[in-house]
């Protein structure tokens, strides 16, 4: 059912945007989850209103922050529309999986799309995205690339050719192909985010779903941005420890569940190993490299 690396070409988007009625919306659910996110809530909100194709509907997800994040929620939603942006205020906090869990349960478009609510999205993300699954209506995800940028970094046009890649389970045995703001997948899929997995939740989800034989893809360009963190700020994503103890009980979760053979299971935890040892020595030289004289 998944073929390595098969590519098709995207209808061009603007040859698209021109054929879509006017007012037309995307049948895609935004998904936003926000923990202690006042301060960054109205630029990924922006980006999302900004679609040159835009979705028909925004959850914004609270996830208990005990700060001003659920005012400044509120706030964006009546500036844009209730009837756009819902808010949905959860009792207690349970991290992003949940707050995500509970927005595709709450949502009611046939697609959902995820965005971290301290990322930005390009105008055509959704307008491409929608274009090549309106083109191959059997893929079940599609994602896209990411760049680490400053906040507030416009991204560059599209080129006009877009490229879209057939993801195959070889490459989710290598690495995480799928940032989880580029992703946009169909809403009756049989599967969630684990909410007992801390890190590398989105890695395990996308392997459960590439895994099963659903068709999934790529398109080669950028078409969002993580944003870059200031002042030293750290996140989850930053501890490598915790990030490799996260993958290697990924695969034994797969194995358990019949997605991963025993030689594949060998195969990407020999791959990850050799990963942990080269962020180790990258580790060690830039702090020798940073260390006084």
């Amino acid at each position: 059912m998944n073929k390595e690396r098969e590519a098709h070409v995207v209808l061009e988007g603007d040859a698209r945007a021109r054929a879509m009625p006017s007012g037309a919306f995307a049948p895609v659910s935004v998904v936003v989850p926000c923990y202690r996110c006042a301060e960054t809530i109205d630029d990924a909100v922006a980006s999302i209103a900004a679609q040159t194709l835009r979705p028909a509907e925004v959850l914004l997800v609270e996830d208990a922050s005990g700060d001003d994040t659920i005012g400044a929620l509120h706030r964006v939603a009546a500036a844009y529309g209730t009837d756009w942006i819902r808010v949905i205020a959860l009792p207690a906090n349970r991290g992003p999986s949940h707050a995500r869990n509970v927005g595709w349960q709450q949502a009611q478009q046939p697609y959902i799309a995820f965005l971290d609510a301290d990322d930005s999205w390009g105008p055509r993300k959704l307008e491409l995205q929608m274009a090549a699954l309106e083109a191959d209506p059997e893929i079940a995800l599609i994602a896209h690339q990411m760049q680490v940028r400053p906040r507030g970094t416009v991204l560059p046009p599209p080129r006009a050719t877009v490229g879209v890649d057939i993801v195959g389970r070889g490459t989710l045995l290598v690495r995480n192909p799928f940032p989880t703001a580029s992703v946009v997948l169909r809403r009756d899929l049989p599967f969630r985010f684990d909410e007992e997995f801390r890190r590398s939740e989105d890695y395990l989800l996308w392997s459960q779903i590439v895994l099963s034989g659903y068709r999934c893809a790529k398109i080669d360009q950028v078409l969002a941005i993580w944003n870059r963190r200031e002042n030293g700020e750290v996140g989850l994503s930053d501890d490598f420890d915790a990030i490799h103890r996260g993958r290697r009980d990924l695969r034994r979760k797969l194995v358990r569940q019949g997605l991963l053979s025993r030689y594949e299971y060998l195969f990407a935890s020999t791959i990850g190993l050799a990963n942990k040892m080269r962020r180790t020595v990258v580790r060690g030289l830039r702090r020798r490299a940073h260390a006084p004289a």
